[in-house]
């Protein structure tokens, strides 16, 4: 059973649930359900634009009058696709030119359309003008002096926010009936407020609109002077799988390499060849005894494992002397002297005897020919 075609009004509607989504809920950037988010947005405000067109609901013969308060909020679509496609994520910078490209179109769509129905205020008129005349080099603040385009940048703040604080206001009237979501009244609102909001509403984003091309402007100029992105040919691509394989140690029929400077830099060692023309090495290398040897190094850890255990190192330290043992308090326990040795006590006597000697004949400080006290 086919589907009937949906109205232009049920359209519009999904596209605005979409948008108003996007806007509260927290998407992953970059990601593809943020991406899908914001493609079916854009599917369903450019079919809305067809069925305007279709319907042609949109007139330069008419005026402001002949426009019913229901189909204000239509002369949004140009402004809301605009802003969606500057969401989408690009891949390349060629692909991101043609997103701003795009946005830009949709921007001076929707300028003309309310110029057409004169809903620019006379300011806004300026900058329109002032924007046909060059696009490429627009900007809401025309001049080199960093002065008067701070002043710019400042009157264009308050305006801003005068604008938001109206819209704002206007909305909050109990008049307007608003449900949970402010862009969409409930419809039991004062049809006179809620078409004054839609106005009000139109002139904040004509205000956004030239502030977004502005900055548009600003973005193409940064990327008119990244380097141009040379397109990978066949023989880039081919070239590249070769050194691949090259690297792995595969040959071009696909049979294996062992030859030692191509398996030394698969395992993370320099480059270049292992030995000179008169055999010279030219750095380090392991001989390995087969083929086995090198698949058991494959999946084992980057450092060196231990080759043997703590009792065996401790072993080999004690066998070549590097280990000195004694000290601590066993240092200072005097062994009992064994009383049937009777030559050891006797050289321990001389000794003793000795050294009591020398201290009679050489007291304390009697070298002390400097500093007498």
């Amino acid at each position: 059973m086919e589907t009937e075609p949906r109205s232009l009004k049920a359209v519009f509607a999904d596209a605005e649930a979409q948008r108003i989504a996007l806007e509260t809920q927290a998407f992953t950037p970059n990601s593809q359900e943020y991406t899908d988010a914001i493609s079916s947005a854009i599917k369903d405000y450019q079919e809305s634009l067809h069925l305007i067109s279709h319907l042609s609901l949109f007139s330069p013969n008419e005026s402001l009058e002949d426009l019913s308060t229901s189909d204000l909020p239509l002369l949004l679509i140009n402004y809301h696709l605009a802003e969606l496609s500057q969401k989408l994520p690009t891949p390349s910078l060629p692909e991101r030119k043609r997103i701003l490209t795009s946005a830009r179109d949709f921007y001076e769509r929707f300028l003309h359309l309310l110029d057409s129905y004169s809903l620019l205020t006379p300011q806004s008129a300026k900058l329109l003008e002032a924007y046909t005349s060059s696009p490429s080099t627009f900007s809401t603040a025309n001049s080199s002096d960093p002065t008067v385009r701070r002043n710019a940048k400042i009157a264009n703040f308050q305006t801003e926010k005068a604008l938001r604080q109206k819209l704002d206001y206007l909305r909050a009237r109990p008049e307007y009936g608003a449900t949970e979501d402010e862009d969409i009244p409930s419809g039991a609102g004062d049809e006179e407020v809620v078409r004054e909001v839609h106005l009000a509403n139109l002139a904040y984003r004509v205000h956004l609109t030239f502030n977004a091309l502005d900055s548009l402007n600003r973005e193409m100029e940064i990327l008119s002077m990244a380097p141009p992105q040379p397109p990978p040919s066949a023989q880039q691509n081919q070239q590249q799988a070769e050194d691949d394989r090259r690297r792995r140690g595969i040959t071009s029929d696909g049979s294996y390499n062992d030859r030692l400077d191509i398996m030394n830099r698969a395992l993370g060692g320099k480059g270049g060849p292992i030995l000179s023309q008169q055999g010279k090495p030219l750095q380090p290398f392991t001989l390995l005894a087969n083929r086995q040897e090198i698949a058991k190094g494959v999946f084992r850890p980057s450092h060196n494992l231990p080759t043997m255990t703590i009792d065996e190192y401790l072993e080999e330290e004690r066998r070549r002397g590097g280990i000195i043992e004694g000290g601590g308090e066993a240092s200072g326990q005097v062994p009992e002297p064994d009383e049937d040795d009777y030559e050891k006590a006797e050289k321990e006597m001389y000794k003793a005897r000795a050294w009591d000697e020398f201290v009679e004949e050489n007291p304390r400080g009697a070298g002390n020919t400097i500093n007498r006290g």
